[in-house]
């Protein structure tokens, strides 16, 4: 979501976790978000200090609110969990920061 009050670009956390996670269920996907904002939490990660809550449309076309962050936080987190989606991630994020200068 871009807010263009502010000039910034919000990212679904959830999602990034579910590509991350290769999780075909997004339950499954915010179920492991939890856990690791949890986790991250409790070792005084500033991750988890950055996310913020907006309302975005759901599959099921209701706004909900959802855990988000700008692009600096979905860097961090692809470094916080394994996965081979991860340099994919990285270069999406670099080509949208690009094209957003």
């Amino acid at each position: 979501m871009y807010d263009e009050a502010t000039e910034t670009w919000w990212f679904s956390v959830v999602d990034i976790v579910q590509v991350l996670t290769q999780q075909t269920d997004y339950q499954t996907a915010r179920k492991y978000w939890n856990k690791l904002k949890e986790r991250l939490g409790k070792e005084g990660s500033q991750l988890v200090t950055n996310c913020h809550q907006l309302k975005m449309t759901a599959d099921d076309g209701k706004q909900r609110l959802t855990d988000v962050a700008t692009a600096e936080t979905p860097l961090r987190l692809v470094q916080s969990v394994p996965s081979p989606k991860a340099e994919p991630i990285k270069l999406w994020l670099a080509k949208v920061g690009y094209e957003r200068t």
